[in-house]
């Protein structure tokens, strides 16, 4: 492997785009390894585009577009037998390409990524949220579905399942994966080092916002036909959350019972499983409490965004990329 294209999906990134672009150069220049670097850009009105010109990406003006199409328009602009995709707010170690190299080289997996977190500036919050995203395994796995802030992968793999979903608002990343999985690519999640994400939400309303428009696209994926049951979990979930909450609100009026005291301790199960789904890897008791709340509030944000969805009601993507 001594070429590779990497893609990069940007929207209004100027804040970042410089960081994640010579963290790439230093890991190809770490790993003896070619690249062309080929940003997507979906119409950005900052210095962006500019910016990663001057560090020598190539970029595509590609308006009014999903983040897959924006990845599949990289991949076709692209030239190279081997593909990496990496978020424009992503700044990787200098070691991820020969990490890559290493695991293609001991044919340990046909796709690798590394866990992200948050860069320690973050707030709570964004710390928490990126934190529940870490396996707690010390070694490498193998596992079902990964995500998309980085990922390295044969271009073969790529054309097997036909890129990126065109039609998904969000979860184009899962989605994709999940099908890399089922065509029989190996896909392996290294736990360090860890690649940074910068675009952190700085505020609650930025998390709030990101959060519901990621949860926009469960009514899409439910409507294909792969691993339907599977997907059917978590929408179901926050329904079911939503229902609690309002059933406590109609029963509060009557005065605090023993109705209403189940209501509350049952509604606030669901969100409990999640975070101890998820701290529990790690041991971590104050990531175990940030996130039974930021779960709770998660469930009700898919429940409201699965409802906006059944209206036909779309869900603005996030002035960020």
């Amino acid at each position: 492997m001594t070429n590779l294209s990497i893609i990069i999906p940007m929207f209004n990134e100027a804040q970042h785009i410089g960081r994640t672009l010579e963290s790439v150069l230093r890991a190809a220049e770490a790993a003896g390894i070619s690249c062309e670097l080929i940003v997507a850009d979906n119409g950005s009105v900052d210095q962006g585009p500019a910016l990663a010109e001057q560090l020598g990406a190539r970029v595509l003006h590609c308006p009014e577009l999903s983040i897959g199409a924006l990845r599949n328009r990289g991949v076709a602009a692209s030239s190279h037998p081997w593909l990496a995709f990496i978020d424009a707010d992503i700044e990787v170690p200098a070691s991820w390409l020969l990490q890559w190299k290493q695991v293609r080289a001991n044919d340990d997996a046909d796709v690798m990524a590394l866990e992200c977190e948050a860069p320690p500036c973050a707030p709570w919050y964004a710390i928490a949220w990126q934190r529940r995203t870490l396996s707690g395994d010390p070694k490498p796995r193998l596992h079902s579905w990964l995500p998309t802030p980085n990922l390295c992968l044969e271009r073969r793999w790529f054309d097997i399942i036909g890129g990126f979903s065109e039609t998904l608002r969000s979860g184009e990343d899962k989605d994709f994966s999940m099908r890399l999985a089922q065509a029989g690519a190996r896909l392996l999640s290294v736990p360090a080092p860890t690649v940074l994400h910068w675009g952190f939400e700085a505020s609650w309303r930025e998390w709030l916002g990101k959060e519901m428009w990621r949860q926009s696209s469960h009514l899409q994926l439910l409507q294909r036909k792969e691993n339907q049951l599977r997907l059917l979990r978590f929408p179901l979930l926050c329904l079911l959350q939503c229902l609690l909450t309002l059933l406590l609100l109609l029963c509060l009026p009557f005065g605090w019972s023993t109705i209403t005291a189940s209501l509350l301790l049952t509604g606030l199960t669901p969100a409990l499983l999640l975070a101890w789904r998820q701290a529990a890897r790690q041991r971590h008791l104050q990531l175990l409490i940030a996130l039974w709340g930021l779960h709770w509030l998660r469930l009700h944000l898919g429940g409201a965004a699965l409802l906006l969805a059944l209206f036909n009601q779309n869900i603005r993507r996030p002035d960020r990329g």
